[in-house]
């Protein structure tokens, strides 16, 4: 079963132009958005490096692209991102990492919870100890 989970998200464009429209528990996001963030001018350096407890997000590349790395602690997997009309679903107690940035690239994250610094786990040994353990 693949980590990578892409979530085609509604073009409403027309002639006009393009336009997406987001919505909690509706069009490919499965939760109640509680926060908004976006990450951009990252002079290319590498980012995430952690997981979530308990939070579930999901990011879009709105402009130019980058690599999201995923890791259960069984596996891992990356994929690039590089489209507004598609989204990457990052469940809890998944290990992240984000690398080759472009210059341009724009990052858009939604996230199922407000910020908590007790929910991350920011060391990799100690993601694998847990997810382990969770997952007997």
């Amino acid at each position: 079963m693949s980590l990578i989970k892409l979530i085609g998200l509604p073009s409403l464009g027309d002639e006009r132009g393009g336009l997406v429209a987001l919505e909690a528990r509706r069009g490919g996001i499965p939760f109640d958005i509680k926060r908004v963030y976006y990450i951009f001018d990252t002079q290319n350096i590498s980012r995430g490096f952690h997981a979530h407890k308990a939070l579930t997000q999901v990011a879009i590349c709105l402009k130019g692209s980058c690599t999201m790395l995923l890791d259960d602690g069984l596996s891992r997997e990356s994929v690039l991102l590089d489209s507004p009309l598609q989204g990457i679903l990052i469940p809890q107690m998944v290990w992240r990492e984000m690398h080759g940035f472009s210059d341009d690239c724009v990052l858009l994250v939604l996230a199922s919870e407000h910020y908590d610094e007790s929910d991350y786990i920011r060391n990799h040994d100690q993601f694998i100890k847990e997810v382990n353990y969770e997952k007997k």
